[in-house]
This record gives C-alpha cells, structure tokens and sequence, in this order.
C-alpha cells in the first residue's frame, strides 16, 4: 500500500499590519462633556516600542516631541472638538515613522450659554426696583453640577459669584442705566460662559401736579404787606429746580420753591405762575392772579396814634 503524506494542518498567523495599524490614538469611550479632561495614548501594534511621540488635533501639534505616550487634555472646550491623531516612531531595531488614523472627539456642552432677562421694561423708571435673571440649562448628564453666576454692569461686577441666578435692584437711580451682563461658571470656573448684552436706561419720573400757594391765601394782598409765592410738584424724581413769571415779563422774577415781595407795590399786581424742572421735563403751576389793594391802614398795623398837644389861649 503506497505511503500517502498527511495534510498540512494551516497556522493562522495575524497578518501585518497596515501602515495606519502600527500606531493606535486611544481616547475615552464615555461622552465627553466641557470641562472634562482628555487622556490621549499613542499605543504600537502588539505594545510594540514607541518613542518620539507628537498628537495633532486637526493639523495643530500639541505640544512637541515626548518619550511619552500619553498626553492629558485638562479642560476641554467646545472647540476641542474635532480630529485627533498620533505621530511616533515604531520599533526598537529598525525604527519608523508612523502615523495613527484620525479619530472623532466630540465635546458636548456642559450648560448653555446664559441669556439675561429684564424682568419689567427695559426703561424703568427712577426709584422703582429692577429684577435681573441669568438663565441657562445644565447638560442633562450633568444635572448636578454647581454653577456660579455673575452679573456685569458696563463690565464691572455688580453682583455675584453666587448660586442664585437672580439679582434685586430695589430702587434704581440714573446710575444704573448702562449696559448689563451676566456669566455662568463652574465653581472651578473651568468653564464660563458670558451672556449677550442688555441696554438699561434709567428714566426719571417726570415732573406732574406743580402747585402755587400763595401767602396771604387767595393772592389778594394790601399794599406794603408781605407776600410769599411757593411752588410744590406732587411726582418728579432727580434734582429739582424752579423758576417764577409773571405775565408780560420777559425773563424770570426770580428762581427757587418760593419767591418773596417783603414790600408789595400796587405795580405788582399781575398774572403769577411757577415752573418746576428735573433737567428731563418741565411743567407750569395754574396761574395766581395777585391783586395789590390800596394802602394799608397804620392803625391796622399796630402803629401809635400821633399825641396831640393843646396850646392855651393867648392873654
């Protein structure tokens, strides 16, 4: 019986890797948030020798060389997001250059970025209390991260850090008006995020209900008596001023809540009305009609009778 040879059993060897296979870009496989950190590892086919690293993000170099094969990431940001790659030399006889293939890194928002709310109209008035809110969401696979917040007044702090996305102004003065802001951060402020502005310009109450109440009431004054004219606003907010006519005069009597004849004149009998101004708006008393009567009685005025004297007759 002739000898047959047996049948070679095949050996599977692994075949060899393709020039992208000689290096591996290892990254996590959990969802990347902002503010998270970043290991990158450039590994060889079969852990072989690696030196002279060098990782790319897109076509940037992080960093130089390194005998490293890691490199950390601390604090990513949305625009960490992209293409990353590895460069190395592979081997410890005949070393070569090689390059990783591209991996995706995508970085998700941790929370968005904060709008600023006006709580009431963007021109209050003065005096009245303003309310501001900071909103934004956290990243649901973040629900509770801590955020700070901030509040910005022509880029000036005016309140925070704090926990509350609120900010109470109780009683705004023309000082207030300006441009506001807000910003929202992590407590480690890794991550900060800054709102678009908001113009708030502070109006002042204008000037309403001007009143003139004269002394004696009613205007009606003796000649040589004193008379006092006051001038009152019932709304009107910021620094007042006012000013006193009289009808067929020109130019003012006189400035300041009160205008003051220690001597009346019959020639001051006329048509009196006061104006009253915060710089924004202006507004007239209802005209007094000062009526100047005949000369005032001495006797009324407490003055001593003249004595008289009797001179005998002659002899």
């Amino acid at each position: 019986m002739p000898w047959e040879p047996t049948s070679r059993i095949p050996v599977h060897q692994p075949p060899p890797p393709s020039l992208a296979d000689w290096l591996v870009l290892q990254v996590p496989a959990r969802v990347l948030l902002e503010g998270d950190a970043l290991p990158l590892r450039c590994r060889g086919w079969k852990d072989m020798h690696v030196t002279q690293v060098q990782f790319f993000h897109e076509r940037e170099a992080l960093g130089g060389l390194s005998q490293g094969t890691e490199l950390l990431l601390p604090s990513l940001q949305l625009h960490h997001s992209g293409h990353y790659r590895c460069q190395a030399t592979v081997g410890h006889v005949f070393p070569t250059w090689q390059e990783s293939a591209l991996v995706m890194v995508a970085v998700q928002e941790l929370f968005t970025v904060p709008v600023l709310r006006l709580e009431g109209p963007a021109e209050p008035r003065e005096g009245t209390p303003v309310a501001l809110g900071c909103l934004s969401h956290l990243s649901p696979l973040r629900p509770l991260t801590r955020l700070q917040h901030l509040f910005y007044q022509d880029d000036m702090v005016v309140g925070g850090p704090q926990g509350s996305p609120q900010l109470q102004l109780p009683a705004v003065g023309l000082s207030h008006s300006g441009n506001y802001s807000c910003e929202v951060r992590t407590e480690t402020a890794s991550v900060r995020k800054r709102s678009t502005p908001v113009t708030v310009t502070v109006r002042r109450v204008p000037v309403s209900g001007v009143s003139l109440v004269a002394q004696p009431p009613g205007g009606q004054v003796a000649e040589g008596d004193r008379l006092v004219l006051s001038c009152s606003v019932a709304e009107g907010t910021g620094p007042l001023s006012f000013s006193w006519h009289r009808q067929g005069s020109a130019v003012p009597l006189a400035t300041g809540p009160y205008y003051k004849l220690r001597t009346v004149r019959h020639q001051d009998s006329g048509r009196y009305h006061c104006t009253a101004t915060n710089g924004g708006t202006a507004a007239d008393s209802p005209p007094l009609w000062v009526t100047v009567l005949g000369e005032q009685d001495p006797l009324a005025s407490g003055a001593l009778h003249p004595r008289c004297h009797l001179i005998p007759p002659l002899v």
